[in-house]
């Protein structure tokens, strides 16, 4: 009777270690968030050993256990794991996870965009619908969506009412972080892109989100985009920054070109007309009718190196600036300053145009 006793204990603690184990299985080869959508690229260099691949997973959450994840591997007879870069996303199960490491050359499914600091939203348009099956109208029209920007607004803090304004071009200018990205093919969408970008300007502007709360964030992305196409140099973009907001002070318009070739969709190589920049327009700074005013939204997609610029600019008494055929550019405080200048580079051939 005795032993027919231990026999049933031990029996029933094997059965309950069974079930513990069974959970315990299931629990780590589940996915980690079966909601989620994003993507998340992982770079497996050739000769990384299991335990750094197990690391790398683990610390891109995408694995629950580094150490399930090596005796999963072992007690499939999984011998190697192939190097390339691949982007996975926390809806995978770890079975999931394992196979696709385990053919390796998924860069077939995976499209690289690259969008240029300064460009604008019909230039990512453009890349998009060379690279993929989205048209550029396509992604256009995605982007006027009210009901997709009201969403937006409603999920990052940055966004706000003021890229509904009806004057805007692109609602969503300025706010699509450059930068290169890595995008599954298969049923990419417009969205998909958007809200990709949208989270990458989130985690850049992380660092800002105080000073940016307490101010107009759509003025500061709309000067940083300014700033952009106005300059190179770190230094440039703030004295810029420090121009434009003295001439805003004393009323003044910011006359800034770049703001005319956007407000009449122009290519910044041809040559702008002085009905242009006699006309209103609710982007053309040039306009004496912008007095004060800054254009209604970014006029491309700034740099974090013109937000920060913008956001800590230099203090100065220059009101105006000028560059030259290289990019260099220089300030001065008076308009009669300014034009001595400009006489200066066209004698010494150092003239932009």
């Amino acid at each position: 009777m005795k032993k027919t006793r231990i026999l049933a204990l031990i029996l029933g603690f094997l059965g309950l270690l069974l079930i513990i184990s069974f959970i315990y299985y299931q629990y780590n080869i589940s996915p980690i968030d079966s909601s989620s959508n994003a993507n998340i690229e992982v770079v497996i260099p050739e000769g990384m050993s299991t335990s750094n691949i197990a690391k790398t997973l683990y610390d891109k959450g995408l694995i629950r256990n580094e150490f399930f994840f090596k005796a999963y591997l072992k007690l499939n007879n999984i011998g190697s794991l192939k190097a390339s870069t691949y982007l996975l996303d926390k809806s995978m199960n770890l079975e999931e996870i394992v196979s696709i490491l385990e053919k390796g050359g998924t860069n077939e499914d995976v499209v690289r965009l690259t969008f240029k600091e300064g460009q604008t939203v019909k230039d990512y348009s453009k890349v998009i619908e060379e690279n993929t099956n989205i048209t550029s109208e396509e992604f256009l029209n995605t982007i006027r969506d009210s009901n997709l920007l009201n969403n937006l607004i409603n999920d990052y803090w940055f966004l706000t009412d003021s890229i509904l304004d009806e004057n805007i071009y692109y609602p969503l200018e300025g706010y699509l972080f450059p930068d290169t990205y890595e995008f599954i093919k298969t049923n990419l969408t417009s969205e998909e892109i958007i809200r990709t970008l949208l989270d990458e300007e989130e985690a850049k502007l992380a660092p800002y989100k105080s000073k940016l709360e307490n101010s107009n964030i759509h003025s500061i992305i709309t000067l940083a985009s300014i700033a952009e196409l106005e300059g190179v140099k770190d230094k440039d973009r703030r004295l810029i920054i420090s121009v434009f907001n003295n001439r805003l002070e004393q009323g003044m318009n910011l006359g800034s070109d770049v703001t005319t070739y956007y407000a009449f969709q122009e290519e910044m190589d041809s040559d702008l007309t002085s009905e242009m920049f006699n006309t209103y327009n609710p982007y053309n700074t040039r306009s004496s009718a912008m007095a004060g005013r800054l254009p209604v939204g970014p006029i491309c997609n700034p740099s974090l190196s013109s937000i920060d610029a913008t956001i800590n600019p230099s203090t100065s008494d220059y009101l105006y600036f000028v560059a030259d055929k290289n990019r260099n550019v220089y300030f001065t405080k008076s308009a009669r300053e300014h034009e001595e200048k400009v006489q200066e580079l066209k004698e010494n051939g150092d003239w932009i145009w």
